[in-house]
C-alpha cells in the first residue's frame, strides 16, 4: 500500500465527524491492506510512529523540497527511511539526518508530505486516533468490539491488535493477557472542577483521595533482576532511571508490574517544577529523578487487574514501602478530601486523584473510577496571531499565539494552544480575527493586539523557545473577554509569578 492511500484516507477521516462513517473508512483501508503493513497501517491512522524518537522535529521539517508529482512510496519503504533516521548517530550525524529527511520527503506529494510531516511532529488530529480505530479492527475482523477492546488493555501498540484480530480472529485476541516486560495501556482520569464534584461523580459510599504528582508516569516491570521502566506513551527509559530501577530491584517479588510517577525532589523533598522532572528523565541524567508507587498490576507474575482497587492496594502497601508510595487518604466525607487536597497542593503537588476503592484496574481507559482535581490557573492574555485550522477546523482560524503585556510597550509570545474551543467559539474567532488581520501568509494570520482570552493553565516553566523566557503548561480557552481592553491584561510579572 502506498502512503498516498493512507494520507487520502486520514483526509476522508478528517473531514466527516460522524464516529460510524470514521470507524466505516478504517475498516475499509484495514480490510484491503496486505497483512504485512496492517501493522503500519493501524499504527499511522491511530496517530504515532513505530520508531518513538527519530530525531525529527518540527524545526526540521519547516522547510521541505519540491513535492514529487506522482506517489511511489509503501508504508514499508516509508517506514525502513524513518528507521533508519532513528538510527543515525555519532560526529555528522544531524546533517546526515537532514538529508536523509529531504530525500524521503522529495519523493512523497503533497498530500503525502503534509500527513507524514503531522504525523512525526504528533499534529495528526482526523478524530481517528485509538478508540475508533479499534471499532475499526473488530469491524474489519468480524470480532466482537469487547474482544478487541479486551486484547488492546494488554497491547499498548494498536498495530499488533489489528493483525491478531485479522488473521487469527477472536481466538487470536484471547491469547493477549498481561505479561511481565510488555506494557499495558494505563488507566487514566476524568477531570473534577473541586473535590465535592468528584466525590458526586465517583458515587462512591467511600472515596480514596491519592496525590497527584507532577512527575512523569512510569509503567514498571521486574522480572528477575531485570527492570524496564516506560513512560505513559510507552517509550522504554529504565537507562535514564538508575534510582527508580534499584528501588525496585530491592522489592521482594520476582515478577512484578507497578503503576507509578517519577519525579525529583529537592534537598527537603519537596517537588521541582516539571520542567527539571521532564529534563532529568529525558536523558541519563535521570538518576536524581525517585519512583513513588500508587498502583501495582502483577505480583509474582500473578495479574491483579481485575481485583478492587482496595485489594490491590493492600498488595501494594505490602510488597512497597511506604516511602515510594504515593500518600493517600481513606475518606467517607468530601470535608476531609478538601482539607487534603489543600495541603498537598500547598506542599507542591499538582492535586489529587479521587478513586473508587471497589473498582479494577481499567487499562487504557479513561472512566468513572478516577477523577482528578488540580487547582485552576487563569491568566487573562493578549491574541498575537492564529493559525489556519487543519482537518475539521479547516476554513476556520484555530490555534491561537498568546502574549502577555510587557509593561514597557508591546507584548510578549508566551505559546500558543488550540484547546477549549467549542465550535462556535471556532465560529466567532474566525471572523474576529479577520477583523484585526494585519496580514496572512497562509499558515498564520497576524492580528492587531486587541483581543483578550481567558486562559486556564496548570503551570508555568522556562522555556527557550519564546522570547518571554516562559510558556504556559497545558494552555487552554476558557473564554474571550470582551469586557476588557488590551491595556488590562495580565503582564509577563505576572506570568512569571507562576512558577515555581
Amino acid at each position: 500500500m502506498q502512503l498516498a492511500h493512507l494520507a487520502a484516507t486520514s483526509a476522508a477521516l478528517a473531514a466527516t465527524r460522524s464516529r460510524i462513517e470514521k470507524r466505516n473508512l478504517l475498516a475499509e483501508l484495514l480490510g484491503t491492506t496486505e497483512i504485512e503493513e496492517v501493522e503500519l497501517a493501524a499504527t499511522y491512522l491511530s496517530g504515532t510512529l513505530p520508531q518513538r524518537r527519530t530525531g525529527v522535529g518540527w524545526r526540521g521539517l519547516s522547510d521541505l523540497p519540491a513535492a514529487a508529482q506522482e506517489p511511489s512510496l509503501s508504508l514499508l519503504e516509508v517506514d525502513a527511511a524513518l528507521e533508519a533516521i532513528a538510527g543515525l548517530g555519532g560526529p555528522g550525524s544531524a546533517g546526515r539526518r537532514t538529508d536523509q529527511v529531504a530525500a524521503l520527503f522529495a519523493a512523497l506529494t503533497s498530500e503525502e508530505q503534509a500527513f507524514l510531516r503531522a504525523l512525526i511532529t504528533g499534529g495528526v488530529r482526523q478524530g481517528a486516533l485509538d478508540s475508533v480505530m479499534l471499532d475499526a479492527i473488530a469491524e474489519a475482523a468480524g470480532v466482537p468490539v469487547a474482544a478487541v477492546r479486551r486484547a488492546a488493555m494488554f497491547s499498548a501498540p494498536t498495530g499488533p491488535v489489528a493483525v491478531a484480530a485479522l488473521t487469527g480472529g477472536a481466538e487470536a485476541l484471547a491469547l493477549f493477557t498481561l505479561e511481565v516486560g510488555r506494557p499495558i495501556r494505563p488507566m487514566l482520569a476524568s477531570s473534577a472542577p473541586d473535590v465535592g464534584a468528584g466525590v458526586a461523580a465517583l458515587g462512591a459510599e467511600t472515596v480514596v483521595v491519592d496525590t497527584k504528582l507532577d512527575g512523569i508516569r512510569i509503567q514498571v516491570h521486574k522480572r528477575g533482576d531485570d527492570v524496564l521502566i516506560f513512560t505513559r506513551s510507552l517509550e522504554e527509559i529504565s537507562a535514564r532511571l538508575p534510582a527508580v530501577v534499584q528501588a525496585v530491584r530491592d522489592l521482594p517479588s520476582d515478577l512484578l508490574v507497578l503503576d507509578g510517577e517519577a519525579l525529583v525532589l529537592d534537598a527537603v523533598g519537596s517537588p521541582r517544577p516539571f520542567q527539571e522532572t521532564a529534563s532529568a528523565t529525558s536523558s541519563a541524567s535521570g538518576q536524581g529523578a525517585q519512583p513513588f508507587f500508587f498502583d501495582i498490576l502483577a505480583d509474582q507474575g500473578e495479574s491483579l487487574i481485575e481485583l478492587p482497587a482496595a485489594d490491590r492496594w493492600a498488595r501494594l502497601d505490602a510488597l512497597v514501602p511506604a516511602g515510594l508510595r504515593t500518600e493517600r487518604l481513606h475518606a467517607s466525607a468530601p470535608d476531609a478530601g478538601v482539607a487534603f487536597f489543600d495541603r498537598v497542593v500547598a506542599s507542591g503537588h499538582e492535586g489529587v486523584i479521587l478513586k473508587d476503592p471497589g473498582a479494577p484496574y481499567a487499562a487504557g481507559r479513561r472512566g468513572a473510577a478516577w477523577v482528578k482535581v488540580k487547582p485552576r490557573h487563569t491568566l487573562d492574555l493578549v491574541v498575537l496571531a492564529v493559525e489556519h485550522g487543519s482537518g475539521r477546523r479547516r476554513g476556520m482560524l484555530s490555534n491561537i499565539h498568546l502574549g502577555a503585556r510587557d509593561p514597557d510597550g508591546g507584548f510578549v509570545m508566551l505559546g500558543k494552544t488550540f484547546k477549549g474551543m467549542t465550535d462556535e467559539m471556532l465560529r466567532w474567532q474566525t471572523e474576529r480575527f479577520r477583523e484585526l488581520q494585519v496580514s496572512d501568509d497562509g499558515w498564520v494570520v497576524t492580528v492587531r493586539p486587541e483581543q483578550v482570552v481567558e486562559i486556564a493553565f496548570d503551570g508555568v516553566q522556562r522555556s527557550t523557545r519564546y522570547p518571554g523566557g516562559v510558556a504556559l503548561r497545558f494552555a487552554r480557552v476558557l473564554r474571550y473577554r470582551e469586557d476588557k481592553s488590551a491595556a488590562e491584561a495580565d503582564t509577563l510579572e505576572s506570568v512569571r509569578a507562576w512558577q515555581r
